[in-house]
């Protein structure tokens, strides 16, 4: 079992602010291939292997801002971690972890250092409580009461008991969570980051097609990725509606008081099963993604690549440029831990 990472561990090794210029074409990444994901930020995107933490931004004056920190999962730090269904719940909050903090990286690009410095450490803490709460706010919360309203006083009469409860949540969840994304696709510095975001996509496939990492390479493929976070939450939803159909006719609420109680306390388990849906979903992408060259697997995962055509957008060669370098920054750390 590999040994657990050491605080010095997960300190930033290296960073080149505003000093590095970009380069191209790109040097092939030499070693094996490796599981390799990423997240757009702003002017910029995040790669993250098995032990390599890169985000890569662009500053307003042309020249690339680097961050580079050493990561070991928390995945491959202790057996139990690595058991099916308890590993994608660990992802799921290691994304979110690593989501902030690239986030944050690439807003300070923006900032004064000074300032940016003093900032930093309440900053991360801050956004992720906060989005968290909107999150499960829009997408738990208030679905489950708009079901709760019209199973009473819709056409057709359902509790919260009944599967169709659960249907009209999860298509409710779907509805918010389509009109979310069109409405920010609206504003130019999201749609940046969607282009950033098909650049992280490409630059992925390069990779896992086993070609030289340069910008023309990249713009032959596809921005869409069936390991994509935009599929994820996709699976999550269907996992949910399964689960809370199954779940919630069995927990023991009939001797709770009033009705908005009942609702209550059904919310809190609902939040309560996130990460353990969140297990199973991952598992599933996980799955696909060993057999993508299923035609019946494809079309499984169909749908997901659909909806992935509202947070992803064409990049432009300077993109694909930052993209593919936090790739190869990301693969160069991993063979110098594993050399």
């Amino acid at each position: 079992m590999p040994k657990p990472a050491t605080p010095e561990e997960n300190q930033t090794i290296s960073s080149s602010l505003g000093t590095q210029q970009p380069t191209t074409p790109i040097p092939p990444a030499t070693c094996q291939l490796l599981p390799i994901g990423g997240q757009a930020v702003l002017e910029g995107v995040m790669m993250r292997g098995p032990r390599s933490f890169t985000v890569v931004v662009r500053r307003p004056d042309g020249t690339l801002a680097v961050k580079e920190d050493r990561w070991l999962s928390w995945t491959t730090r202790w057996r139990v971690t690595r058991w099916p269904f308890v590993r994608g719940s660990l992802v799921l909050l290691e994304t979110l972890v690593n989501g902030m903090q690239a986030l944050n990286f690439s807003a300070i690009q923006a900032m004064p250092d000074e300032e940016s410095e003093s900032n930093q450490s309440w900053a991360i803490g801050l956004t992720l409580v906060v989005a968290m709460a909107l999150g499960i706010g829009f997408f738990v919360v208030l679905p489950h009461a708009l079901s709760a309203v019209l199973g009473h006083f819709g056409p057709f009469r359902y509790d919260v008991n009944s599967f169709w409860f659960h249907l009209v949540d999860s298509v409710i969840k779907v509805v918010l969570f389509i009109g979310y994304l069109v409405g920010i696709a609206l504003l130019p510095d999201i749609r940046r980051v969607f282009q950033y975001h098909g650049a992280e996509h490409k630059s992925i496939h390069t990779y896992e097609s086993g070609e030289e990492l340069t910008v023309a390479n990249a713009a032959r493929h596809s921005i869409l990725h069936p390991r994509c976070g935009t599929a994820f939450l996709l699976v999550v939803l269907v996992v949910s509606l399964a689960t809370f159909a199954w779940v919630i006719p069995l927990l023991p609420f009939s001797g709770i008081g009033p009705a908005w109680l009942r609702h209550l306390f059904i919310v809190a388990v609902k939040i309560g099963l996130m990460f353990p849906i969140a297990g199973m979903a991952y598992e599933f992408i996980k799955w696909s993604g060993r057999h993508q060259s299923k035609r019946w697997v494809l079309g499984l995962c169909q749908p997901g690549l659909w909806l992935q055509r509202l947070t992803t957008r064409e990049p432009s060669e300077d993109q694909l440029e930052v993209a593919l370098h936090a790739l190869h920054r990301a693969l160069q750390i991993e063979q110098q831990k594993t050399s």
